[in-house]
């Protein structure tokens, strides 16, 4: 089943309505906290909420960082095209939160800090501590655009949404929550927004369900390959494997959840020690039960589109329109639905920006402003919200550089792991290697960098291996048009350099150097970068 869809002519005036009401209430919440904190005296009230929150909204505003709409998006893709067996990401966000609880949790709550890189003066020295802060504040940006601009092309084609007027609408609704609510507003936001792309997702789940069938779409799914759990190959160049997914995904989020700021700010926001490590094993339960629904919509997907998908059949642009198609096509007879799920995309967007503003934010003032100045807490505060204004509008901005970018999951994966691996392997040198000094974390930090860097543009060079890729075959046999040039015919996935970019290498000499790059799986990025960094810095620290 694959028809034309009329764009926005397709939309009622009841999916605009819930998409509107979704941002107004996203405002009104800033607005509420920024009322009853007008009397807020420090910016420890702004960036912390004053450690006061409880576990449960802290938990969800964890998992609403975790998740984003590229991921609410692409992740049903994924299954879609290469199977659920990315659904053992449950099993690593597990673990990565055991390890953040006993390892990361306690150093970093416990310390008087605001920023996690004010622990790298305590640990190295000033120098370490400012090119970390630096390096974070370019990766957080970026991925800001990515985040912004991924989900709002994937829904301008098919709904015909003016793209850029979106994203800046979004973007300023983002701004206004952080600038003027602080922590507080940010976690109840999350909140309410966990609870739209929730229902986005079920939304999408149920209709599938009555129109195809529980049993049914297990059984094509399994007739279609898409039910892959029992792959143990321990070759570390396939892209998805249980232990790739295990011990590279354990990593990643590992470094996500324990040191990156957006995390630390939230369990550090936490009343008691206790109340973070609730708010953080809580927060496993909510992300499965995103990531389940996740998984299961993509087989959705693909038992809704099996015979004729949309995709090769140049229905649509690229792959992560899939699930927008999908949405207007089975719920465009039900005003206000589709309106639902595009409200459930812009909720990711709009929770994981408004985290990155109240990280840079803290960051900037207390890694470049404070040590420099003397203010008063009202001045800083002040400061903090202007901040949090100028980093709102440079969020938007590089979406526009996010435009040259391909639009697949795992080009955030790539992006977090060459400049957070060799950050993260900074932390535990510091953390768990007692002789560790500033010389032998600079070192490895820019061992560990060169290293994860390399692998990712060996990786961005190289045309995909199908064999270690493993794409699924689509088919387009069931479809009631033409396809030009071509009728009924059954395929793999158009050819791809990579995981990264839509482009494919056009130039034969770039191509000889390539052909004979064997790359290993994206989710091992993080890992190379972080075992450089932690054996250079080691074997320097202890020779000095």
């Amino acid at each position: 089943m694959c028809e034309d869809l009329a764009g926005a002519d397709s939309l009622h005036i009841a999916d605009y309505a819930v998409f509107v009401l979704m941002l107004l209430v996203s405002a009104t919440i800033g607005l509420y906290y920024a009322w009853i904190g007008r009397s807020q005296q420090n910016t420890q009230e702004f960036l912390t909420g004053g450690r006061k929150l409880t576990a449960l909204p802290v938990s969800l505003s964890l998992t609403a960082s975790d998740l984003s709409s590229i991921i609410l998006i692409s992740i049903p893709v994924e299954v879609y095209r290469y199977g659920a067996i990315i659904g053992y990401a449950c099993f690593r966000y597990f673990l990565a939160q055991v390890f953040t609880c006993e390892i990361f949790l306690p150093v970093f709550y416990r310390l008087p800090i605001t920023s996690t890189f004010q622990y790298l003066e305590l640990r190295y020295n000033k120098v370490t501590r400012l090119l970390v802060t630096f390096l974070a504040i370019i990766r957080a940006l970026l991925l800001s655009g990515l985040a912004i601009y991924a989900p709002a092309l994937a829904l301008n084609q098919v709904t015909g949404w003016n793209l850029w007027v979106v994203i800046v609408v979004t973007g300023m609704v983002c701004t206004a929550y952080c600038a003027l609510g602080g922590m507080k507003a940010v976690v109840w936001t999350d909140v309410f927004q966990v609870g739209i792309m929730l229902a986005g997702l079920l939304c999408v789940i149920s209709k599938c369900l009555f129109l195809e069938g529980g049993v049914s779409i297990l059984s094509n799914s399994q007739q279609g390959g898409r039910l892959n759990f029992l792959d143990f190959d321990l070759n570390p160049l396939r892209r998805h494997t249980f232990w790739t997914i295990s011990i590279g995904g354990t990593l990643g989020w590992t470094m996500t959840s324990g040191t990156s700021q957006t995390q630390v700010q939230r369990y550090n926001s936490c009343k008691s020690i206790t109340h973070a490590r609730i708010a953080v094993f809580i927060s496993v339960v909510s992300y499965s039960l995103f990531l389940g629904s996740a998984v299961f919509s993509g087989l959705c997907l693909y038992s809704f589109y099996k015979d004729c998908d949309p995709w090769t059949a140049g229905k649509i642009s690229f792959s992560d329109q899939l699930l927008p198609y999908l949405v207007m096509d089975i719920l465009k007879s039900y005003p206000g639905l589709p309106g639902l799920f595009l409200a459930a995309v812009y909720s990711g967007t709009l929770s994981t920006v408004s985290s990155i503003i109240n990280t840079l934010a803290a960051v900037t003032l207390e890694e470049l402003i404070k040590p420099n100045v003397t203010l008063t807490d009202r001045q800083l505060l002040h400061i903090s919200r202007t901040l949090s204004c100028g980093i709102g509008v440079l969020c938007v901005s590089m979406a526009g550089l996010a435009s040259l970018m391909g639009l697949l999951a795992q080009a955030r994966i790539i992006m977090g792991g060459v400049s957070g691996s060799p950050m993260f392997g900074l932390f535990v040198l510091g953390i768990l290697c007692p002789f560790a000094n500033s010389t032998g974390g600079l070192f490895g930090l820019a061992f560990g960098f060169a290293a994860s860097l390399f692998v990712s543009l060996g990786s961005m060079l190289s045309y995909a291996d199908p064999e270690m890729t493993r794409p699924l075959s689509l088919s387009t046999e069931g479809c009631n048009f033409t396809i030009p040039g071509s009728l009924n015919w059954t395929t793999d996935l158009p050819t791809q350099m990579n995981s990264f970019t839509m482009a494919q290498v056009q130039d034969g000499a770039t191509h000889l150097l390539t052909r004979n790059w064997h790359s290993p799986s994206y989710l091992y990025f993080s890992v190379i970068g972080f075992i450089t960094t932690v054996i250079v810095g080691a074997i320097v620290s202890l020779y000095t």
